[in-house]
């Protein structure tokens, strides 16, 4: 009995599974006309929604197609060509998705004032949006994503959709972030300091709302300090900004200890970052056991992280010029010349009036009476041909003719003595900066403990302040 029940329930199911699979379920339409009417058109407009929320997208695009050209003066025009757009988004797939998109396009172009066109833009930042690939792959999806949903915020600012497409944009530029901060890392870790410095501060400075904005710039100041001192001011900058813009992030004790060790202004933190850090910790959404087990599965990306306020960047990620680079060569005018070109020759030529011209020993020229002083001698220093003094390590005539003189065997015992000499010194090199960073680490250390004492009497004397209040409040 009960085998024959189980078996009739199956069926059951089975039979529902098919009539849904053949079109007999209904999907509610977005935007039916609740006028009445038997007019012809709007006979064909209801049939072709009718197939649309029973998924016979072909026969309700071919009855939308006969309404547009056999009633040219309709009312039901423009809805028409919307539901064209929806029963393509509706089909999905590759295919239906870009034929969707451009049909939505027609209807932005054609009928801009209707509130209907800010919902075909919200459309066409979901097509894109459900698209949209892990930071690690092919971005072009997230890209164009980006660019509708601003386009809706910047078209559309008033539309009841520009609350969802600001979200949306939150989100889309997490991913954007989180794949500018991965090539950072990567660089990071392969020694290219200065791009890991310029793509990790890129994405500080661009995507101020990113959830690893904190770590973006702790890694940047960490880069920084690897290349050396003359970036100490970059580095203090990271920093700055870590205790001032992210006054919650786990880094904000130790920055505020390295500005303190390196003697540095510790600025206040904002208010509004603060109060803002707290939303996004009270509200971020978590993901679960399942969700990160089936997360390596899908193609789409977790944007659980992402923030749930604030202002999205409207600027398109732009790259910058990484600060090891001179700035003479950043100069934007350095490909423009002024160029003229003058015929040789002539009484007021260039080429006559040259100092080698008339310099002793030039080709065609008698030397010099004695005494006599000539323009060029005139014009030259009292140093001018004293020898510079030689770089150390540059190949000189001297050491040249010293090698030249040794044999092949003295010649490679005088190479190997200098690379040793090279290695010793690379070594002390090596050794000072390890001990300076050491004293550097005690240093940060001994800060850190006494913000820790600090903080701790600070608390001690507010307990101290609120017991007598407590005892009188009992009494």
């Amino acid at each position: 009995m009960v085998r024959n029940a189980m078996r009739t329930a199956a069926a059951v199911t089975a039979a529902m599974v098919l009539l849904g699979g053949c079109g007999l379920r209904r999907h509610k339409y977005d935007n039916p006309i609740s006028k009445d009417t038997q007019q012809p058109d709007k006979v064909l407009f209801d049939k072709a929604i009718n197939d649309i929320e029973h998924s016979r997208f072909e026969v309700a695009r071919l009855l939308l197609q006969n309404l547009i050209n056999t009633y040219d003066t309709s009312e039901y025009l423009a809805k028409a060509k919307l539901a064209i757009a929806d029963a393509w988004y509706r089909e999905g797939g590759a295919h239906g998705l870009a034929q969707a998109e451009a049909e939505y396009k027609d209807f932005i172009l054609f009928y801009p004032q209707m509130e209907e066109a800010a919902e075909a833009q919200q459309k066409v930042c979901d097509i894109h949006y459900k698209q949209m690939e892990k930071p690690d792959r092919d971005p072009m999806h997230t890209l164009r994503a980006e660019q509708e949903c601003k386009d809706l915020l910047l078209k559309f600012p008033n539309s009841k959709f520009a609350p969802t497409a600001q979200q949306r944009l939150r989100e889309i530029q997490e991913v954007l972030a989180e794949a500018e901060f991965r090539v950072g890392i990567l660089y990071e870790k392969k020694g290219s300091f200065p791009a890991a410095a310029n793509r990790l501060q890129g994405v500080a400075d661009q995507f101020p709302l990113f959830s690893k904005a904190d770590e973006a710039l702790w890694q940047v100041a960490e880069s920084y300090h690897r290349m050396g001192d003359k970036f100490e001011n970059q580095q203090v900058s990271a920093y700055q900004r870590i205790v001032k813009d992210y006054p919650l992030s786990p880094h904000a004790e130790d920055a505020r200890a390295q500005l303190e060790v390196m003697k540095r202004p510790i600025p206040e933190a904002d208010p509004t970052r603060v109060a803002q850090q707290k939303y996004e910790l009270e509200n971020r959404t978590k993901q679960g056991p399942m969700g990160h087990f089936w997360g390596m599965f899908s193609g789409h990306p977790n944007m659980t992280t992402a923030a749930k306020s604030g202002a999205p960047q409207m600027e398109g990620l732009r790259p910058t010029i990484p600060q090891s680079v001179p700035q003479t060569a950043a100069r934007p005018d350095l490909g423009v010349n002024d160029v003229t070109i003058e015929q040789p020759g002539g009484a007021n030529a260039a080429l006559d009036k040259g100092a080698d011209v008339r310099a002793p020993g030039a080709a065609g020229t008698a030397p010099p009476a004695t005494g006599a002083t000539t323009p060029a001698a005139t014009d030259l220093p009292a140093n001018a041909n004293a020898p510079k003094p030689a770089a150390p390590g540059a190949i000189t005539p001297e050491t040249t003719t010293e090698t030249q003189k040794m044999t092949p065997a003295q010649q490679k015992k005088a190479y190997a003595e200098q690379v040793k000499k090279m290695q010793q010194a690379a070594k002390v090199a090596a050794a000072e900066r390890k001990k300076k960073e050491a004293q550097q680490a005690e240093a940060v250390k001994a800060a850190k403990e006494k913000n820790r004492k600090k903080q701790q009497e600070q608390e001690q004397k507010q307990a101290e302040q609120k017991q007598p209040e407590q005892e009188t409040k009992k009494q």
